[in-house]
């Protein structure tokens, strides 16, 4: 499995835009083949603060959600609504083993 986990921190008077835009995004990519999970959160103490948690299948996976229709869109519209630019990590996943896709 490939995760990649993206922390955004949106403007104040962007938040509900931003959730929105990113909803669609979140709808769309779970419909992918690839994907195996999207979660989106908020963090408690911080309402700008946004922790995306992405797993795909395969790092492929990955780059073929890149060239959605929906990812760039979303790309594309949440620009200019970030506090400064979004800090993604790649990972591998160790524990739990992948499963039988």
């Amino acid at each position: 499995m490939y995760v990649v986990c993206v922390t955004v921190f949106v403007k104040p008077e962007n938040i509900n835009e931003f959730i929105e835009a990113t909803k669609d995004n979140h709808i769309n990519t779970r419909k992918e083949p690839g994907n195996v999970r999207f979660d989106v959160l908020q963090a408690a103490d911080d309402p700008t603060r946004f922790f995306l948690y992405e797993a795909y299948k395969t790092p492929e996976a990955f780059a073929d959600h890149q060239k959605t229709e929906h990812y760039l869109r979303w790309k594309a519209r949440v620009a200019n609504w970030m506090a400064k630019p979004r800090e993604g990590v790649k990972h591998k996943n160790v524990f739990p083993e992948d499963k039988a896709w």
